[in-house]
């Protein structure tokens, strides 16, 4: 079953550290318990997302690759 999203946030063609701090101010405007989508062509996000996740205590629920997008879906928690 896919993951519903209910915001998407598009940092394609972004290269690193941009999609982490856009997720990071978006994940603040979210509201509790809500999903964002994040769209990434930067390799390195499918590390760096996770690792924000583990250090900021959000939910990390998927990473997808889908013709060289990352789909990455993260729940907020706190």
């Amino acid at each position: 079953m896919p993951i519903q999203a209910d915001e998407v946030l598009d940092c394609k063609g972004l290269s690193c550290p941009m999609p982490i701090l856009k997720l990071a101010k978006a994940m603040k405007t979210l509201e509790v318990g809500k999903v964002l989508e994040l769209l990434s062509t930067d390799p390195g996000s499918k590390g760096d997302v996770p690792a924000w996740c583990s250090k900021t205590g959000q939910e990390l629920l998927g990473i997808e690759e889908e013709e060289g997008v990352y789909k990455i879906f993260v729940k907020r928690l706190k």
